[in-house]
């Protein structure tokens, strides 16, 4: 059916009315209210049609497929959104055949179906965004990738170039021909510096693989300590071990520091760094008795006589006199205590021996002297951790006594009552 065709039928309500002898002017109007009620109506109805139609080809292609991408473009509403193409186009070109008789509203019009086309055209582009993004987020390869970053920066300029258009429609202006170029571009770079930023750290954050989805990081300028949810252009949202959420702003994790504790998850062990402050006035020096009493420590005894022989064996060839202790060489209840702290260690199943172990003194402060415990923990599991962690110093703590050590406390209320 060609526009002639079109147009005569289009007019059957206007010359039936002129034909009864209604003024001209009324039957015109009157037959533009009618055409544009009966377009609306077929126009509504094949929107639903088709989109009914087109939706439900794609439900039925992506059952038989094996890729998920097609089931991602149904749920990013891309079907619905290509139906409305077609009944749009009838519009546009219904439109001067309607309104023959006002090129004004003729034109008007055309050109808000014209906005309105490049908006749809605007959406189908975005629902091929997300689902592009969707299917590439359930891969492995791009699972823990900032992909919402890129879509964002993408629909951004989607939406710059689509706002061009319509400004240039409606106006008749082009931008094109800006000679103010530069002071477009220095407006721009102000109004878009948050987006700009984020752009650039996020691609940064991708290239130099700062932080993945997924990653647990430690923030603490922002309060932030937990797992990251989501990385887009602007910010990045943790979820804290309190189940609430932190956003981030993305130039901050490149612009500022912060604990990344991935190097953990994907290493062997997870570090044991901790100390327990012993007491100087309770550290002596070891009589024959006392070593005969520790040699019942079976973790100890083989080093008890081994140094007690090396110990021996000096204080003999350079004659020291052993009425005092304090002559020749000795051993002392702390040194014997870490030697078990460091055999206790190397018999728990569950420290990584391959890992760095060590037992150390530290400085002495005023509150006593620090035996730290440097080791790591096969299992990485925060509550297992914890758990090995409190079971390593509670036998530890327990163990104290019996080298004579007391652990360091300040003085509590019923300390002073006391004295």
């Amino acid at each position: 059916m060609n526009q002639d065709t079109l147009q005569e039928y289009s007019c059957l309500l206007q010359n039936f009315l002129i034909n009864e002898g209604m003024y001209p002017q009324w039957a015109i109007f009157l037959n533009v209210v009618v055409n544009c009620i009966v377009v609306w109506i077929v126009v509504y109805f094949l929107d639903i049609i088709f989109r009914k139609l087109i939706i439900e080809t794609f439900k039925a292609l992506s059952n038989k497929t094996v890729s998920t991408f097609d089931d991602y473009l149904v749920k990013s509403n891309f079907p619905k959104y290509i139906a409305h193409v077609l009944p749009l186009g009838i519009v546009h070109n219904l439109i001067p055949i309607i309104f023959i008789e006002s090129p004004l509203i003729t034109n008007l019009l055309l050109v808000i179906t014209k906005v309105l086309t490049v908006i749809l055209l605007i959406y189908i582009f975005r629902s091929i965004l997300r689902t592009t993004r969707n299917y590439l987020q359930g891969t492995e390869r791009f699972r823990d990738k900032p992909m919402e970053s890129y879509v964002q920066v993408m629909m951004i300029f989607t939406w710059g170039v689509g706002i061009f258009y319509i400004i240039q429609m409606l106006t008749g202006f082009s931008l094109i021909s800006l000679t103010t170029l530069g002071a477009a571009s220095a407006v721009i770079l102000l109004i878009f510096k948050d987006t700009i930023l984020g752009f650039v750290a996020s691609i940064q954050v991708a290239v130099n693989d700062i932080v993945r989805i997924g990653d647990w990081i430690t923030f603490s300028k922002f309060g932030a300590d937990g797992y990251v949810t989501e990385i887009n252009l602007a910010t990045v949202r943790v979820q804290n071990w309190d189940n609430t959420y932190t956003t981030i702003p993305t130039y901050s994790l490149i612009s500022d520091s912060f604990q990344n504790w991935r190097g953990m998850q994907e290493s062997d062990g997870r570090r044991i760094k901790r100390s327990i402050y012993i007491k100087q006035s309770s550290i002596k020096f070891l009589s024959s008795e006392d070593i005969e009493k520790l040699k019942k420590i079976q973790l100890i005894k083989p080093y008890l006589e081994h140094r007690e022989k090396e110990v021996s064996k000096f204080n003999t060839q350079n004659e020291a006199d052993k009425e005092l202790l304090i002559n020749g060489r000795n051993q002392t209840n702390l040194g014997v205590f870490r030697h078990y702290a460091d055999a206790y260690l190397n018999e728990n199943p569950i420290i990584n021996k391959d890992l760095f172990l060590m037992v150390r003194h530290l400085a002495p402060t005023d509150k006593g002297i620090p035996i730290e415990i440097f080791c790591f923990s096969k299992d990485k599991r925060w509550v297992t951790y914890e758990n090995v962690q409190a079971d390593i110093f509670d036998h530890l703590l327990a163990a104290i006594p019996y080298f004579d050590l007391e652990v360091f406390e300040l003085p509590t209320g019923k300390d002073i009552q006391r004295l």
